[in-house]
């Protein structure tokens, strides 16, 4: 199932990330280039270190010099995650070209990209959560909640995989189609962000 190898390939990465728990460690994908795989393991690489950055951001004691750049790192990190959804996305495309859907096919609310990219994070809340659930430095109410909330995020993964199996079953039987959008992020763009652009006259 895809969704089984997806879920893998994310705990793989994750754990990769944490041998050194370093935000500048460089990615060392494992899979060969051009495959779905190797497009899944970059894609959780970036969630995870974006999730990191977003830990050491809330830190109260941070210099604002070193925040501002963290900032501005996040904001080239969520650009690097929506190119990588728009490149699986590609992928799935390409995969199923020659499927012609049914007359009455019909459009999904998200493709199915961008539900993988919520099931990487998910596989990100449940590590985090299940850590959380084992702390020996916390008293056991800690341990008890977040015991239950990772049930909770253990059932959310399970439910959005079958959920995203099940779209990709009616891509391949032509009951649904994909259609794809291009991200028009305003501000990133200095032609579209108004203080950028003002910054220049």
């Amino acid at each position: 199932m895809f969704t089984e190898n997806a879920n893998r390939i994310f705990t793989r990465a994750i754990e990769d990330y944490h041998r050194w728990d370093d935000v500048d460690h460089p990615e060392e994908n494992p899979f060969e280039p051009g495959t779905i795989d190797h497009l899944l393991y970059a894609k959780n690489w970036i969630d995870t270190v974006q999730w990191h950055l977003e830990d050491i951001i809330r830190d109260p004691q941070i210099d604002p010099v070193e925040a501002l750049k963290i900032k501005r790192r996040i904001d080239r990190s969520n650009q690097d995650r929506t190119d990588m959804v728009e490149y699986i996305d590609s992928y799935l495309l390409e995969k199923y070209r020659d499927v012609r859907p049914a007359a009455d096919a019909r459009l999904n609310t998200e493709t199915p990209a961008w539900a993988i990219d919520r099931l990487s994070i998910l596989a990100l809340k449940i590590y985090h959560m299940s850590v959380e659930a084992h702390r020996g430095d916390v008293d056991a109410a800690h341990r008890e909640a977040c015991a239950r909330k990772l049930e909770v995020v253990l059932t959310q993964q399970k439910d959005l995989s079958r959920a995203i199996e099940e779209l990709i079953e009616d891509i391949e039987a032509g009951r649904k189609y994909m259609k794809t959008y291009k991200q028009m992020k305003m501000y990133n763009d200095p032609s579209l962000n108004p203080v950028l652009y003002a910054s220049k006259k």
